[in-house]
């Protein structure tokens, strides 16, 4: 399985990534990155707390990346916050 894994955290429930970032550590992934952009970041950051919860002294928090990109038709952009959570598995 690969070393890093990716979960998209976007408008589904908090439920729905924090099982799918602890199905990628159960599938043998050393890393997994929680991103998320706009109003998903509060969505990003109640699952990473979760998981860290959950999965109790196994797992804790790597680099956190925060940051902005411009979306949109050019003339209509406007600048979005982003977010990057890395969850590191300690054993």
């Amino acid at each position: 399985m690969a070393e890093v894994g990716t979960v998209f955290v976007g408008n589904k429930p908090v439920s729905s990534y924090v099982l799918a970032a602890v199905t990628q550590f159960t599938s043998g992934s050393k890393r997994v990155i929680l991103k998320a952009r706009g109003r998903a970041i509060s969505r990003a950051v109640d699952a990473a707390e979760l998981v860290r919860r959950f999965l109790g002294g196994k797992v804790s928090y790597g680099n956190i990346k925060i940051g902005s990109e411009k979306v949109g038709e050019p003339g209509k952009e406007r600048t979005v916050s982003t977010i990057e959570i890395e969850l590191v598995r300690t054993e």
